[in-house]
């Protein structure tokens, strides 16, 4: 189950670097400002959506795995 969590953690900070460099293309202002000034990336997603939603479903898609790879340790570990 680690190296599950692993691929998720993995696919999560793809999603975020994904997100910082679709920032990054809109302005260096907003980019920036995503990088420092975590609610700005709510902002920025919600102005933004078609140049953000594919990074940010890629990070809901990790998170999903790390918390399924979470769920079955756990379940492991009760039995």
């Amino acid at each position: 189950m680690e190296i599950m969590a692993f691929i998720g953690i993995v696919i999560f900070l793809i999603g975020g670097i994904g997100f910082l460099i679709a920032a990054f293309k809109t302005n260096i202002l907003w980019g920036l400002a995503c990088l420092f000034i975590s609610p700005v990336s709510i902002i920025y997603l919600i102005l933004h959506w078609s140049e953000a939603k594919s990074p940010f479903f890629l990070q809901l898609a990790g998170l999903a795995v790390v918390l399924f790879s979470g769920s079955m340790g756990a379940d492991i570990a009760l039995n």
